[in-house]
């Protein structure tokens, strides 16, 4: 079975042979040694001012940032699910919650977060999502964040970048926190989540809020290569892995070059078959198409070509189907993914299987290469 879920991602087999190897002890000088050399790795893929990774799940990361930079008032952006959970991390803390709601195939526009900024004067932190997966839309954060600095420099920008890590590089200037999860484009299994901080975002947090969650006590230990806490030792170990894996492959830029050509090709590959792409502005990360027969496509997909890809949820379960995009996937499996859905069309009576959706994906992905070659 080939999974194409935008989360969990598949875990290389040399990642997860590295996380097979006998269980290590984290309070020891060989595990603070790994420790420190994905420290290091982390600062180069986040190129924020302090990492620090804590053993939950990505809403775990979430709820660290909210308690942590907001202290009276959150302006969170829901465009999807995850967006409406910032909103409901903040209300659960008893914080304030000021929203700005749109479609999940819409982003925010910097306008409307300006004017909420501008008519409420407690707004202390933004929470948005840099790519929204519900519906696999991109949110302008970068924008964003440059036009509140300008009018208030204190007010912190939470991104949540679970699907937006490793998949694209991203400008952290006006950025104070940078959220990640394992099991999106840094190819593990769930459990581990990374936060991004800067200097400004650590001078806010101060002796830190909460218990488990609190920020101020892991980065303290984190500095000394330790955790405050149990780590997570078997996923950090892997993490190590992928890191210098993608160094193997290639480095950063590669993976983040590759990722946006296969992005793009997927999506014109089934545009060229007559699908619709679903967000008005398409996250990197994942391809989302809105269809009528968007449940039964998925389900041929996984009964009859061995591919599990995701649906929709809440208003639009049923209506909407999710290719992954992130990590690294060789080619071949996308070609095979968007030739079956241009057969499964063919079955359903709707087109005339030409090859036309492997021939588009070939020509896209593949354009760079030719065109060097010609020169």
């Amino acid at each position: 079975m080939l999974l194409f879920t935008p989360g969990p991602t598949p875990v290389p087999q040399n990642v997860r042979n590295a996380m097979s190897d006998e269980t290590m002890h984290h309070r020891t000088p060989e595990f603070e040694a790994i420790f420190e050399k994905t420290r290091k790795h982390l600062f180069n893929l986040f190129a924020t001012d302090e990492v620090v990774m804590i053993a939950s799940s990505g809403t775990g990361a979430m709820e660290a940032a909210v308690i942590n930079l907001c202290k009276n008032t959150l302006l969170s952006v829901n465009s999807g699910k995850f967006g409406e959970r910032f909103g409901k991390i903040a209300t659960a803390h008893g914080l304030k919650n000021v929203e700005i709601k749109n479609e999940w195939d819409t982003p925010v526009s910097v306008e409307d977060v300006l004017n909420a900024v501008k008519a409420n004067a407690d707004i202390d932190a933004i929470a948005v999502q840099i790519s929204e997966s519900a519906g696999g839309l991109r949110h302008p954060v970068e924008e964003l964040a440059k036009a509140v600095k300008a009018i208030n420099p204190e007010i912190m920008i939470i991104a949540d970048g679970i699907t937006a890590v490793g998949v694209e590089r991203i400008d952290v200037t006006n950025i104070d926190c940078l959220i990640a999860g394992s099991q999106k484009a840094l190819m593990l299994p769930p459990g581990l989540a990374i936060l991004g901080l800067s200097n400004a975002a650590i001078e806010k947090i101060g002796a830190g809020v909460g218990y488990y969650f609190n920020l101020a006590s892991e980065i303290k230990k984190q500095r000394q290569n330790t955790t405050a806490y149990t780590a997570a030792t078997t996923l950090i170990i892997g993490l190590l892995e992928v890191f210098e894996m993608i160094e193997r492959e290639g480095g950063l830029g590669l993976l983040y070059c590759d990722t946006a050509r296969r992005a793009k090709a997927t999506r014109a590959a089934l545009e060229a078959i007559g699908l619709h792409s679903y967000p008005k502005v398409p996250a990197r990360s994942m391809t989302t198409i809105d269809d009528v027969d968007a449940s039964k496509i998925r389900s041929a997909l996984k009964e009859e070509y061995g591919v599990n890809v995701a649906g929709g949820q809440d208003h639009l379960k049923g209506k909407i189907f999710r290719i992954n995009q992130m990590g690294i996937i060789p080619p071949h499996e996308s070609i095979w993914v968007v030739n079956a859905i241009e057969l499964i069309l063919h079955q359903m009576g709707r087109l005339e299987y030409a090859g036309l959706a492997s021939k588009v994906f070939n020509e896209t992905y593949f354009k760079t290469s030719i065109e060097k070659k010609e020169i």
